[in-house]
């Protein structure tokens, strides 16, 4: 992985807004990859800076052993969870709409 792929998904995760999510796959494809589990070694390495908690798998859920804070950090923008399950199709964002009102 070269230091433009980098920057091409920090960018792409710090781009989505308060009370929105992305999948671990939308980034990857807003970001010009072919592989989600790049994102995904990204984020896990070089996040700390980064709204690392808007990131999901494709089905809304998060992993187990972040799910305790993430769902904190959504819950407090709004984003909230039916049980570990956050709903892409009402939270998912696309590049080209406004972001939603903080909460």
């Amino acid at each position: 992985m070269n230091e433009e792929t980098w920057e091409q998904v920090r960018a792409v995760v710090a781009s989505i807004p308060p009370g929105s999510v992305l999948s671990y796959g939308d980034v990857a494809e807003i970001a010009g990859l072919r592989s989600a589990r790049i994102v995904g070694r990204i984020l896990a390495e070089d996040s700390a800076d980064l709204p690392w908690h808007r990131v999901l798998r494709s089905n809304g859920t998060v992993a187990e052993h972040l799910r305790q804070r993430q769902l904190e950090l959504l819950r407090a923008e709004g984003v909230l969870a039916d049980g570990a399950r956050v709903s892409m199709r009402r939270y998912r964002w696309t590049p080209d709409e406004e972001p939603r009102p903080e909460v």
